[in-house]
């Protein structure tokens, strides 16, 4: 039976996302953002999380009720499993309506990160434009929405956006052309959302605008998780001094099907 889990039975869970290094996993455990389900909140075997765009499956694959969690996503969802066993359940579920793509992760070491190199990399933002730090009056502007609703998707509103979350953009004129933002929180840090209008792509900015986040984060203490949907991103990702682990499979779900509240 699908179960919606609660505090004390995300505890509970923990220990089954353990091999998963997607930090927007602990959003959900640690109570920022999300929602979790079990298959049962006494015993739970297995159990789903979602956050935004991203849901993750974890625990005993041929539990009893693992069904009903795979089929408990809305249209258009990533999933993200850690073994064979899991991605074959969802392969049998959804059938033809799961697509395997590859997404590319980087291994979680503030080491990595040097704030001399990402400062020379925010210096080279090309002239005309202007970098700021989102706040009050940015996010009253149209255009940062535009580039990507995803900035404060996952917050319970703008006002939470500001109190809780993060984030730098490039204004081109009175217009945002690229901005970079919190897309979820957790204890130690971010997970990194970041968008360049088309117009303005191949001009650096999306480098100027992360190495600000990213450099924002370091000297508050915070780790700004990057994890790549693309070669592109990856590449972005390199080039700011994150280390990749490689290439994973990630399942694009579109089936619509009701979520349980």
């Amino acid at each position: 039976m699908l179960q919606q889990a609660d505090k004390e039975t995300k505890r509970k869970i923990a220990t089954l996302f353990n091999g998963m290094q997607d930090t927007t996993i602990l959003s959900c455990l640690q109570g920022h953002m999300g929602k979790a389900w079990v298959n049962n909140r006494e015993n739970p075997e297995a159990a789903q999380i979602m956050v935004g765009d991203f849901t993750f499956f974890a625990g005993n694959p041929a539990a009893e009720g693992v069904e009903d969690l795979l089929k408990n996503v809305p249209e258009h969802i990533l999933a993200i499993v850690d073994n064979d066993e899991w991605k074959m359940r969802i392969e049998e579920v959804h059938n033809d309506s799961a697509e395997k793509i590859q997404r590319y992760g980087f291994r979680k070491r503030q080491e990595d990160l040097d704030t001399d190199h990402l400062r020379h990399l925010i210096a080279n933002l090309p002239e005309g434009y202007e970098l700021r730090k989102i706040d009050e009056s940015i996010v009253n502007i149209p255009s940062l929405f535009e580039v990507s609703p995803d900035f404060i998707k996952q917050f319970d509103s703008i006002a939470d956006f500001l109190d809780r979350g993060i984030g730098f953009a490039i204004l081109f004129g009175e217009k945002v052309v690229s901005a970079a933002a919190s897309y979820s929180i957790y204890d130690e840090g971010i997970e990194i959302e970041i968008v360049t209008d088309d117009k303005h792509r191949k001009k650096g900015l999306a480098t100027c605008v992360a190495a600000a986040l990213i450099v924002d984060c370091l000297e508050r203490g915070q780790y700004p998780s990057w994890d790549a949907a693309n070669a592109e991103s990856a590449k972005l990702a390199t080039k700011l001094g994150y280390v990749a682990t490689g290439a994973y499979d990630t399942y694009y779900i579109h089936t619509l099907a009701p979520v349980h509240k």
